[in-house]
Parts: structure tokens; sequence; C-alpha cells
């Protein structure tokens, strides 16, 4: 949710968190949890939950992806099952993919692949601006 956020408001669209639409696919009792032994407890118990969503794919090349759109103003996340000729299927670990619909690519968009930060990195661009900011 945050990444599509931003992604909005660098596009010049004033969007607030509560106006995402996000389609959870952990069941209540995990979103419910009060800590993170709790949380993962409730994995293991809801093993029917994930095994129905695995078994409603479209097919077996079907992959499950969580994606974020935005689209006509409106931002949403959730998990979709993508087909093989998606340019999602392939993403693997921390890759982003960011695909552009436009004027200019209607049909075939642009699109924006690679490496994402990962946890190292991201801690490590954290940790700099926590310094950048002591520095002021």
């Amino acid at each position: 949710m945050r990444k599509i956020l931003i992604l909005a408001r660098e596009s010049g669209h004033a969007l607030e968190m509560e106006e995402i639409t996000s389609d959870s696919f952990l069941p209540a009792s995990s979103l419910a949890a009060d800590s993170v032994d709790d949380f993962m407890a409730t994995l293991g118990k809801e093993e029917e939950h994930f095994q129905q969503l695995l078994q409603a794919k479209p097919s077996p090349e079907h992959r499950l992806k969580y994606v974020a759109s935005f689209e006509k103003g409106k931002a949403s996340t959730g998990l979709q099952y993508i087909a093989p000729n998606h340019p999602f299927y392939e993403l693997n670990g921390s890759d982003n993919i960011v695909l552009f619909f436009t004027d200019r690519y209607p049909e075939q968009p642009l699109i924006i692949k690679g490496a994402g930060a990962g946890a190292d990195v991201t801690a490590s661009g954290i940790f700099a601006d926590i310094i950048r900011i002591g520095n002021f």
C-alpha cells in the first residue's frame, strides 16, 4: 500500500492511505494476532484458507502475485492470479516492476523492471536518513 501511495503522490495525485482498497489474502485470525508468535501460529491453523486460494487458480500455470494498481484516481492492492504471458509472471524475491498504460502506451505498457531494495538495502537507506536528519 505504501509503494502505490508514493507512486500516486509522485504522479501528482492527492491520495491518503485510507483511500486505498486493500484486499487482504490473510484470514481474519491472522490479521487479529497480537504478536508475531500468535500470527505465525494462525498460519498453520488456517491451512485450508491458503489451499483454497491456490485451488482457485484459473489454471495450474497461473501464479499468485501481490499487485498494487492505480487507475482513474483509485488505488488498490491484493493478490491476483497472473498468467504466464503477463509481465509480472517471472518476478521473484524483491524484484519490482511498474507497468505504465498511458495515452501513448494504451495497449502495450511501458515497463520498468529491476531489483528491489530488499531488507538490507532498505535498512541501510533508513539508517542514512536518520543520520542525515540528525545532522540538521
